[in-house]
Formats: C-alpha cells, structure tokens, sequence
C-alpha cells in the first residue's frame, strides 16, 4: 500500500486487518508536508496497533527502494494510492506532480512486471488511484468511464489520466491485471486538510473569511470515506481476468471504474450543511455571521463547474453503490473536528 499514511490508505489499511484474518500489509510514505504531517504520523499511531502492519518511510519516486521492497515482501496485490494531490496546488508546484504521479506511478509499474521475475505468481492485482479530474472540461453527464477523457484542465489532472495510459500500456505488454479506480471527491473524518469541507471548518472557527469559487454555483460529487473504502476493497478481491486474443497477445487484463456518490451537491447548500453542523457541534455559535465571513469569487484555473459520477459498473461488477448522505458524512467530520481540536 503506497501513501500509507494518506487519508484513503490509512482507512483502507484498517479495513483490510478488519476484514481479513492476519494479513500482512507493507505501507509506504514519505510523509511530506503538503498538508499538516502530524494528522498523516497519528493515522499511523493506529495503523501501528497491528502486528502485522509493517511500515516504511520512504518515497514511491525512489526506484531502488521500490524494487527492493518487492523483493522483500512479495506482494501479491499492490495498491498504489500514494500521489500528490490537489488540483491548485498543481499550478505553483508542477515538480510534485511529475516526481510522484509520473516517475513514482512507473516505479510501481516496472516492480509489478519484474515481480514475475522476482517471486512465485508475482503480482496478482494492481489497484491505483485515480481521479474525477481526468475527465476535465467534458461536458457529458454523468461523467462515464466509457466517455473520452482527452480534455484535462489541471496538471494533476493530466498526471492522473497519464497513469491510466501507463496502466493500460503495462498491462497489455506483460499482462498485470490492473484496475483504476477514478475518485470524486473523497471527504470525511481526518481527511485532508486542504479540502473545501476541512479549509472552510479551519476558517470559520478561526473567524476567518472563506472563499466561494464560481459565487457558489458548482456541484460536486461528495464521496464519504467509508464508501470509498468499501468500493476499493470490494475491487482488490476482483482481479481482472487474463486472457489471450487472436493475435495470440494478452488482451489487456485492465479495468477502470468511478467510485462517486451518483449526486451532486451545490456548492452553496454544501457550505449551508456544513454550517449548520458547526453550530449544532458547538464549534460555532447559533448567532454565528455567515453572510459576512463569505466571500463569492469567481472560478480557479483548473477548476471544473460540475463533477457527477456514473456508478453503473462498479454496481453491476460488484454490486456496490456510494450512498452516504452528505450530511451524514460532515456531521461525522465536524464530530472528529471537534474531538481532535477543541477536546484535547
């Protein structure tokens, strides 16, 4: 598991020990500072709980640490959930993008093909990351994974898409049965703070101003953790199948699907929940302004007006469907906001 000690693979990581009887699962992080590094150092405080749980500080873009971690541990399924996130960030920082999601995307690729070489059986599943941010300025909804997404309109969105193509690549010439998964929108407790729903919390309790982009009028996909973390374990148990095509080559054992709610939500009535959520945690007071600690501003590069996923074949292919309501999903992160901050 890369990005071990990220918000997706922290929470995946507890799922698989609470799922499986004594697996035995190799995380990976370099523990960057992206966003705040102790959240990232108490996920793995919990992850340390289990036995056999085993830890490595170091960075997917390290080739030779890579391969010698396949050679050690012989995995069996890989999932690569380690990159650098954030469509913003992107602008100001390109360098993140290209190291991690590009060359550190590939590491992982050319371990999987020489694994066959290293160990019995090799890998048996690559499951990678992806995001809703491929699909760019498509203007099709909901957004298919059976739609073209030449269009990004973000770095990291290009990143992404790249890791699809790779993926595919590999998989057809050395026949890695792989599985990208594209993600709309992941939030909930612990998340990342750099996120809308985290950012706006962070400022409201400070009495900062936040900034709505597009003067509210967006709609995005809100995924709560758990359903991702269901949809991704419920994958990693589905390899895709190898086969051999008339050219007597494999016919790529590659699959892609889009883990989102199926409904999106505007962004004026998202800010609305996670007010109100605030005021009902104590975090804020009743007579809270909020009028005057919104600030409407107008679209970002790289930024989209609508996010929607088509969940139609995760549900056919593993009869699973993201359905937390979005109030849910930030009461549950507004509860762990306050316990972490304010309850120490």
């Amino acid at each position: 598991m890369t990005g071990a000690a990220g918000f997706i693979g922290a929470n995946l990581i507890k799922e698989i020990f609470h799922r499986y009887d004594h697996p035995v699962v190799v995380g990976i992080d370099n523990i960057n500072d992206y966003y705040d590094p102790h959240l990232k150092e108490v996920r793995l405080k919990e992850l340390s709980s289990y036995e056999e749980f085993i830890f490595i500080k170091g960075n997917i873009a390290d080739k030779e640490l890579i391969e010698s971690v396949f050679k050690r541990y012989e995995p069996q399924i890989v999932v690569n959930m380690a990159a650098q996130a954030g469509v913003r960030y992107s602008i100001t920082n390109p360098d993140a993008y290209i190291e991690s999601n590009i060359i550190g995307f590939y590491n992982i690729l050319e371990a999987c093909r020489h694994s066959y070489d290293y160990y019995e059986g090799g890998v048996q599943h690559l499951v990678f990351a992806s995001s809703s941010s491929v699909y760019g300025s498509n203007k099709k909804l909901p957004y298919s994974t059976e739609d073209k997404a030449d269009n990004p309109v973000s770095l990291y969105g290009a990143t992404k898409k790249s890791n699809e193509l790779m993926a595919h690549a590999y998989s057809k010439l050395y026949d890695i049965p792989s599985t990208g998964l594209r993600f709309f929108t992941v939030y909930g407790p612990a998340g990342r703070p750099d996120m809308a729903y985290f950012d706006f919390t962070n400022k409201l309790a400070k009495g900062k101003k936040i900034q709505v982009f597009n003067y509210g009028n967006c709609k995005r996909d809100f995924t709560y953790i758990d359903d991702i973390v269901e949809g991704v374990a419920r994958v990693m148990q589905k390899a895709p199948e190898r086969s051999v095509g008339e050219d007597g080559l494999p016919v790529p054992p590659y699959a892609l699907y889009n883990i989102g709610n199926n409904a999106p939500e505007n962004l004026n009535e998202f800010v609305s929940i996670l007010q109100e959520e605030l005021v009902r945690a104590g975090i804020l007071p009743a007579d809270y302004d909020f009028d005057s600690h919104k600030e409407p501003v107008p679209m970002q590069p790289g930024d989209v007006t609508v996010t929607f996923a088509d969940t139609s074949a995760l549900e056919r292919d593993f009869g699973f469907k993201p359905s937390t309501p979005l109030r849910k999903g930030l009461r549950a992160f507004v509860e762990w906001y306050k316990a972490y901050y304010f309850e120490k």
